[in-house]
């Protein structure tokens, strides 16, 4: 059995506010107001997810007798609900980049996600989807996002409203299993899947996808391949007609994933997405924006502060821009960074809201609106000790 049925119930957690350590690259103080979910000591794969009021987070917990839960908490203006168990299993597929996550459809239902291994080789998983009707209190399965049924690899799923049902793309390993390449699906969710209809065939194996919503429709982000190896962002519509393309050319030629994908956020004509590369050995992270839904962006502009490690997350900013999270190398560590760049690309300072390691433990980190503040939840690690699940907000005024 892997869905529970309990309602939600408050959970105050204590706030604290705190500058940039003293090594900090950014040689100023900060605000960053601590708000840590009830996330158990061990907890990762964070995931933030707009659902009014306020905001979801949902991660996976390890368990004392074996295998994992998945579970998703509520922050209100005030306080993080109890946790809310989605699912559990010993056969879980339970990874640091390739995460479960959640959905929200047009009507206001809850889409969920999360990853089920279905045979013996190391990637070979399934896409499992619950639905909720009630805010997150309850969640009824809805079986495999996907119907090839192959014991490949079937992960990093992004999610959109539409209409009233909510849309999902996907990385799809079918044709692996005969020594074809990675594809990027979509499929149309509601109280079932609808068919999946390939946006691209050739695809890098294991970079994260993104999914926005701009004026005239859905835009999907991912890491494409090329022949060559070449291995650049590539944006996609989700309109069956419009064929995907290459949004900038990095020039990126690396023969294996580097498991590093793009973020992307649409409001209106506003979309903002975000990527790292390391072409030319140098790693970088980028911002583009876009004032016409995705038809055109303008020249990136440079994110970091000169030693990326990557793993972005991007939103627009309600007041105009968007701001971009990312870890940044710091000494023997790294640091979770917040930058705002304003409609013109003009950046504003880099703000530090923790520290965890560069090491695949850190995960990726999340931003999303809460109020007239932004929140960031990302893994906490530190060598060999124990993680834990971190959320902080800073006011999104003065950024």
């Amino acid at each position: 059995m892997r869905t529970v049925r309990r309602g939600w119930a408050l959970a105050l957690v204590a706030g604290a506010c705190a500058g940039p350590p003293s090594d900090s690259p950014l040689g100023r103080e900060t605000k960053v107001t601590a708000l840590d979910p009830p996330a158990s000591t061990g907890a990762f794969a964070p995931w933030l997810a707009v659902a009014r009021p306020g905001l979801l987070l949902s991660w996976l917990e390890p368990l004392a007798e074996g295998g994992h839960r998945f579970v998703v908490s509520r922050r209100s203006a005030t306080a993080w609900s109890d946790p809310v168990e989605v699912a559990r299993g010993d056969d879980f597929f339970a990874n640091w980049a390739d995460v479960p996550g959640l959905g929200v459809a047009g009507d206001g239902a809850l889409l969920a996600h999360w990853l089920v291994k279905t045979g013996a080789q190391t990637y070979a998983y399934s896409i499992m989807l619950a639905r909720s009707t009630d805010g997150g209190a309850s969640w009824d399965e809805l079986g495999p996002l996907h119907d090839d049924g192959t014991p490949t690899e079937h992960g990093f799923v992004s999610w959109a409203p539409e209409g009233e049902a909510a849309r999902a793309v996907w990385l799809d390993g079918r044709a692996m299993a005969e020594g074809g390449p990675m594809s990027l699906r979509t499929a149309r969710v509601d109280t079932a899947v609808g068919p999946a209809t390939v946006l691209d065939d050739r695809v890098c194996e294991c970079c994260s996808t993104d999914l926005a919503v701009a004026s005239d429709g859905a835009l999907a982000v991912y890491r494409d391949r090329s022949a060559g190896e070449v291995r650049d962002i590539a944006l996609a519509r989700i309109d069956g007609a419009t064929p995907p393309a290459v949004v900038w050319q990095d020039g990126w030629e690396i023969a294996g994933c580097p498991v590093n994908g793009p973020a992307i956020d649409g409001d209106g004509d506003r979309v903002a997405m975000a990527w790292f590369t390391a072409a030319e050995a140098r790693p970088r992270v980028f911002v583009a924006l876009s004032a016409d839904a995705g038809e055109s962006f303008s020249a990136p502009r440079r994110v970091d502060l000169g030693d990326a490690v990557g793993r972005v997350d991007v939103r627009i900013d309600p007041a105009g821009g968007a701001v971009v999270t990312w870890l940044e190398t710091v000494h023997d560590g790294a640091a979770v960074l917040l930058r705002r760049f304003a409609d013109d690309g003009t950046a504003g300072q880099a703000v530090e809201v923790g520290r965890t390691t560069s090491g695949r433990t850190s995960g990726f980190p999340r931003v999303a609106p809460l109020a007239a503040d932004w929140m960031v939840a990302w893994v906490e690690a530190d060598g060999d000790g124990p993680h834990r699940l971190r959320a902080a907000t800073l006011p999104r005024a003065g950024l």
